[in-house]
Formats: C-alpha cells, structure tokens, sequence
C-alpha cells in the first residue's frame, strides 16, 4: 500500500468523515511514521466538511470549496484511501474488516470513525419518492435537482439541520414550509424569546412555519404529494426533507460484539470494549452523552491520536459546545445552559426586539453557565471561554452583557490591552474546527503566512461559518504586524485566481472585447466558465464597451432573458414602467384590459409605485406587452440588474409640506435612467421635504428636497439589512441632480463587483472615497456623467417591444409541465 514498509503497525480507519481524519492529521503530527494507514469511506469523495453542506444548498459556496483534504492529501501522507466502499463486516477476533466490494484489511489498531445516521419517523410514505434526509452530498445534489424540477418543499424538523436546509430551498426557488413537534424553534439551542425572534425573521423570508406539527402521515400515490398532521392539517408538498435529528451509527460495533448503547461505548481514553479498537465522532457514547456537533469531536480526535501515538495519559474530558446557525444575515450562538435551573441560578438579558437583538446569560454565583445570542453574537466565543475556564466575573457582572470591550474596561484595560495580544494561547477562536490562539499564531510564524486565506488553509480557522473571522484577522495582524501584505482579492470563481477589480481592469487594459478573449487571455481553467463568471463577464464586458459588445442572454439568469420575474408556481410577473409613479386613465384602462383578455389571477399595487399584473404564463408574456405597448407602457425592469423605480412623493405641487416639485424631478431622473445595466438592482426615490414620504434615505440614490435646493443621499438599502444613506452632496438646481445621479450610477457601474449592490459596494470604499471622485473632483464628475449618456444610447430600447414583435421566440414557446 503505497509502498510503505508492512513492518510497522497497521491503523485501519473505518470512516472518511471530519472525526476520522481529524484524528489521523492529529496522529500524523504526533507520530508520523508510526503507522501505515488505511482509510474505507463510504461516500466516493476525499473528506469534506459535512457542516458546509447547508452552505452548498443555499449557492454561497459550491462542493470544491468544502473539500477539507483533497485526493493528493492522502497520497503525500501515505494513506490508502479506499472511497466509495463501505465497511460491511468487522472480526475482532482476527482482526479484520470485510468491505462491501470484498476487499479485507488486517489491522493491528482500528478507528470507527462512522458517524451517525438521519432518524426516519415510523409513519406512512416515509419511503415515497421525493422523501429525501439532508445529511450528506448526494441529498445535497438530490435537493439542488428538486428545486430545480419541484416547486414545494416541507422540512419536518424545525431544528438547527432543517432551518438550514428550509433555506437553502428557500434561496433556490422553492416554497418552503416547516412542520416542526415543538412550539418553538431550536428549542435545544434557543430559549422562547430567541426562538420567536429567529421564526420572524424567517417568516418575513418567505418560509411558512407549522409548530405544534406531529406529522402523522405523509401522503402521495407515485410520489410524495403532501404532508398530514395529527389535527388534520395538510401541508402541500412534492419534495419532503427529513431532519428530526440523528442517531449514532453502531450497527458495525454491534455486529463485532462490541459494547453499545445509545452509541458505540468508549472510555476517557476513547477505546471501545476492545482494547485495539477505538472510536471518535457522533458513532460514540461516552459517560452516557452523545454527539451532535463538532467541537467535541475534535477534542475527541486530539485524545484519540495522542492514544494512538503512546500517550498513556491523554484523556477525554467534554467541554461547554456552542451551536451557530448558517443561514445569510441571521446571527445565532448558544452555549451551555438555556435557563435558569433552580434557585442558585438567575438571568442577565437584553432584548431589543425592533432592532432584532437579544443576548441573554444564565449565571450560577458568579460564573456563568450558559449563554443565548441573537443578532449580535461577537462576544459569543468570550462567553464561551468564560464558561468553560469557569471564571469569576464578580468585577464585571454588571457590564458582561454588553461584551468584551465594555466589561473589560472595570477591569482597568485600555483599548490595546483589550486585543488579541491579551488573549490566552488555549483560548479557542474557531469553534467549527477547534482551533486556538496559540495554533494559529504557532502556524503563521512556522509557515511564515501574511493572509487571511493562508491562514484558514494551514488552520482551518474561520473556514467555515466564518464568525470568528475578525479575530482570526487581528491574531494575523497583530503576529506580523506591519509585515503582512495586503490580502489578495477572492477569486471571481474556481476557473481564474483573479479577482472582480482585476478581471474589469484586465477587460480595458487590453482591449477584450468578448467572454472567449477574457477566458483564454487571463487563462480560465474552464474555457467555458461557469455559473458565476459567464454572468459577471458579460455584464463586465456590458459596461466596458457599449455598442461594441453584444450582450450574451445565455449568460443571464432566467429572469433577464425573458424580461419578467417567474413566481414560485412557475408563472411570472409584469409589471410596467410608471415614470415617477404617476399613471393615467389610458394605462390604467390598458392594464385592466390586458389582464382580462389574458385572464391575469392577481394585479397588485407595488411598493415602488407600479402595477404588478401576476400569474401570466410565459407563453402569455410577447401578447400581454403587445396589449401594453400600444397605450405606451415599457418594461419596468422588476427583473433585471438594472433601475427599478424612482419612487416620488406629489411635493410641492400638491403637499402644503412641499419644498420643491419632487414627482417632476423624479420622472426626469427616471426617464434619464431607465434601461441602464447594473452591477445589482437599483432603486431610487425623490422626497419634497425633510419628512421623506418617498422613503429617500433607505434607496440606493435618493433625493431629499429642502428649501434651498436638494440633499443627495446614496447607499441606502430597505432589504433583510437596512442601511441608511449615507450624505453625498447639497446642490441647488436640478440639472446638478441628474448630473450626480447620472455620475453616482456610473461609477458604480463601472467599479463595483456584479450582484454587489450599492450598500456594501459603499461600506467597502467609504463614502469619503466618492467624495473625492464625484464632489471634489468636478471633472471626473462630468467625464462619468457624459460616459453614463452615452452608455444610455445603447440601452433606452424597450425589450418588450422587441419579443411582441418576435425577437427570442424561442423562449416563449409553451412547455409541457414538470410533474
């Protein structure tokens, strides 16, 4: 095997997951030759992160990001990996395992390393097809396939596996509904104010929640239909997701004889009942406790490898774990105990519910045992190392729950004092790994590393939930100092290295005027691109060359390509352009009579002051714009990366409260920028007055009228996370509006990343920087003005008008149903 010496020791690892490997990196820096060593897994893939899956369904990171060691790793420290063929027999006596493809491995030690398995309720259909457990990557795959050919999914489970996985279906299209046994969410990891925070936020994405949910059945004839409850309800669905938890996987242990309860039994020194077989992971049960998460497992993994390399003394001794949920913009930690348990014990909270934040600690004397964060949780790895060093907190009690920096300063630090330069070596940072201070800093100096991505590739730390990522930072900062190089930007993708500002650099610098000439001179690893960079070259190349390069549909989400936003049921959406929110009787009527003729279910007033006319079928669309065009209406690009709206206030010609005439200045900015390509969708808005009826200072652009002239505020943002405008510039007439407005929405075209709105763009470079570039620089101002109209001469053509007189036929035509 790999050429490796048979005399020494045999170490078979039954288990390719993150607890079997973790223990041979572990042993194999302890001991590097002490053992040749086999490995049987039972997927077909080199190990991965099994808690980043959640990450895959929801499209933030794809299968290569979360391969922990890669085939090659396995090869360079002489390990058998045997992927694809599980274990199916285990002979202690003879000491050997039988896998299912008939290999046999004779082993000296051996490491069960397997895991647990989804727990499948005993009720009718469990079995149909479209059940599905979420657990490892091909349920991944099997989930992305259903929302692409499905339209609604129940998760039965509202714990910390099927919130992550209601939203990753959630994030692909489908409409999502969780059935969950309990009245609150998480109800492991949350106290009741937490868990009804969380379900408000998830509610107003869009999942739909049934609590107090026994499932009693789920129903369907060929196929899954729907789900029943015990009171009767019925839940819709044609793809079920399984997550009310796991069990440890002791049906190999139990086969061998081994002892087993709830899990395969080991002691402190991670042994099973047989003295040459050990066994770390979820398959364990130790003093009468199992495991679910992953910090434990490498504490496991460390005892387990230091046994295995001669420590006599290594024992295991289970620490205070957090939970932290991974869903886009929901902060969650939890740690230890969620209330207080008898008199001894009582509660320090703080609760703000319209801001969306609670932290609440549960304290025993002065030390405290359990901890529940929500919306903030930047001190959850403080309190947790407090828990778990049992520290007295008597000098900070009454400022620990307002965190780290604050509590600190009774204690007489100053603010450098307060950095990680202070920080203990065994204080852990990354909780998702089980990294700490003293291992990243040891690495960065053995390894000489200067960035952040280094870092996470000899640590692991910060690599997967990423929220201990501003400490790993500083560690960095702080161990360099003033060594460290700027961090290279993240790849576009996995087919360049380059980043966003080098590609569109790269596009003007040479001249590259196609996707082809981009890919091969900046050497794609894939001549064809990707999902992600196809998309983002084409807009790139939007920008950089208008009317010389030909925009590629292909390339664009199906929204974009056929003009209309699709619906959870597979219709769409049309909704036309009202300059400035202002109608007429001929629009009006025009809608009115188009959504009778067409037999439109549902027309709906906008936020943006528009009329949405929905449930149209896409063969409907070319007919349903030609009826619109011909009282005037264009596409309102409610689909696009493009302008949106300008919302309007009626201002001074109307509103006794009006400073200037806002609906005028509207429509002009509007009829100014409608059609424009941008990096994100853009939405706009003028107020007459400082009372901001149009919502001025939560839009991307917004003009707030005052008596002398206008206040430009840019970067706001009324989405999941709202962000107030930040304050541009004061002008006095209106053509300096459309000047700035026209200047602001070029430069962002032009320097932010594609899919990056204006918020994030902004908080990036500061509004200082666009100061510079469009206040104080007057020249630059026009050049990105002029360049903005010119760019308009290419765009201001109604896509409508094009496809009702048969432009893309092709993407009309009716389909038959998926089933």
């Amino acid at each position: 095997m790999n050429g490796i010496s048979p005399s020494r020791e045999h170490l078979v690892v039954v288990g390719n997951g993150m607890a079997g490997m973790r223990t041979v990196e572990e042993l194999k820096a302890r001991a590097p030759s002490r053992y040749r060593i086999t490995v049987f897994g039972a997927e077909p893939y080199a190990n991965y992160n099994r808690i980043a899956l959640s990450a895959v369904l929801a499209g933030d990171k794809s299968l290569d990001d979360i391969v922990i060691n890669p085939r090659a790793w396995y090869e360079e420290n002489g390990l058998d990996l045997i992927a694809g063929d599980p274990v199916l027999k285990l002979d202690p006596v003879t000491k050997t395992v039988t896998s299912v493809g008939g290999r046999v491995a004779r082993y000296d030690r051996l490491l069960l390393a397997v895991g647990s398995k989804p727990i499948a309720p005993p009720i009718p259909g469990v079995n149909l097809p479209g059940v599905r457990a979420f657990r490892d990557i091909a349920d991944v795959e099997a989930m992305i396939d259903a929302a692409t050919h499905r339209k609604r999914a129940v998760v039965i489970g509202g714990g910390l596996l099927g919130l992550e996985a209601a939203w990753g279906l959630k994030r692909r299209g489908m409409s999502v509904a969780v059935v969950h046994l309990m009245t609150t969410l998480m109800e492991r990891q949350l106290d009741e104010p937490a868990a009804h925070l969380l379900q408000h936020e998830l509610d107003s994405r869009g999942i739909a929640f049934f609590t107090n949910g026994q499932t009693e059945e789920i129903y369907g004839t060929d196929r899954v239909e729907g789900v029943r409850l015990a009171d009767g309800r019925e839940v819709p669905a044609d793809f079920v997701v399984l997550a009310i938890g796991v069990r440890p996987n002791v049906a190999l242990a139990k086969q061998a004889g081994l002892n087993i309860n709830r899990g395969i039994v080991v002691g402190d020194d991670m042994r099973t009942s047989d003295p040459a077989v050990y066994a770390v992971g979820e398959c364990i049960e130790h003093n009468g406790q199992t495991f679910g998460l992953v910090a434990p497992l490498w504490e496991q993994a460390k005892v387990c490898a230091a046994r295995l390399a001669g420590d006599a003394a290594a024992v295991y001794v289970p620490q205070p774990v957090f939970t932290s949920l991974k869903i886009t913009g929901i902060d969650v930690f939890s740690a230890g105990a969620l209330t207080a348990a008898d008199a001894d014990d009582d509660e320090i909270t703080l609760h703000d519910a319209k801001r969306g934040k609670y932290k609440k600690l549960v304290m025993r004397g002065d030390r405290v045992i359990g901890a529940v964060l929500y919306g903030d949780v930047a001190d959850g790895t403080w309190y947790l190392q407090l828990m778990r060093h049992s520290n007295d907190i008597a000098m900070i009690r009454d400022r620990l729950i307002f965190g780290r920096a604050f509590a600190e300063q009774a204690l007489g630090r100053n603010e450098a004092e307060m950095d990680v330069a202070v920080m203990p070596e065994s204080e852990q940072v990354c909780g998702c790994n089980g990294v700490n201070q003293g291992k990243i800093r040891a690495t960065i100096a053995a390894k000489h590393l200067t960035t952040l991505d280094q870092v996470r590739a000899h640590t692991k730390a910060s690599a997967s939930c990423g929220q201990c990522t501003p400490i790993v930072r500083a560690i960095l900062a702080q161990t360099v100092g003033g060594a460290a190089p700027a961090e290279k930007a993240a790849a576009m993708c996995g087919c360049t290295e380059f980043g966003h500002d080098e590609v569109r650099k790269a596009i003007v610098a040479r001249g590259l005027r196609t996707q082809a000439d981009a890919r091969r001179e900046l050497g794609w690893k894939n001549a064809d691109g990707c999902q992600k960079c196809r998309p983002a070259l084409n807009y790139y190349l939007l920008c950089a060359w208008p009317g010389e390069y030909r925009d590629d549909s292909r390339s664009r989400f199906v929204n974009e390509r056929v003009h209309a936003n699709i619906q959870k049921d597979g219709t769409y959406s049309v909704v036309p352009r009202m300059w400035g929110g202002v109608t007429t009787p001929r629009e009006l009527r025009a809608i009115a009579d188009a959504a009778e003729k067409h037999g439109i279910p549902t027309v709906k007033v906008t936020g943006g002051q528009r009329i949405d006319m929905l449930g149209a079928r896409k063969d409907q669309l070319p007919g349903i714009w030609a009826d619109l065009n011909q009282a005037g209406l264009v596409s309102g690009h409610a689909y696009g990366k493009a302008l949106r709206t300008v919302k309007t206030c009626v201002g001074s010609e109307w509103c006794r409260f009006g400073t200037q005439d806002s609906t005028g200045l509207g429509i002009k900015i509007e009829k100014m920028c409608w059609g424009s390509y941008t990096p994100h969708k853009v939405k706009l808005a003028v107020s007459g007055c400082p009372r901001n009826c149009a919502e001025a200072t939560i839009k991307d652009l917004g003009v707030v009228c005052i008596e002398a002239g206008y206040d430009i505020m840019v970067g706001g943002n009324g989405g999941v996370t709202v962000r107030v405008t930040d304050k541009l510039v004061r002008v006095t007439t209106e053509a300096e509006v459309l000047e700035y407005v026209g200047a602001f929405l070029q430069l962002y075209r032009e320097e932010a990343h594609y899919l990056e709105r204006t918020a994030p763009w902004i908080e990036r470079h500061g509004i200082e920087y666009l100061k510079r570039l469009l206040v104080d620089d007057a020249e630059n101002r026009r050049a990105l003005y002029a360049r903005f109209l010119y760019s308009q001469r290419f765009w201001q053509t109604d896509p409508w008008a094009e496809r009702a007189a048969g432009a893309d036929a092709h993407e009309y035509a009716a389909l038959e149903t998926v089933g």
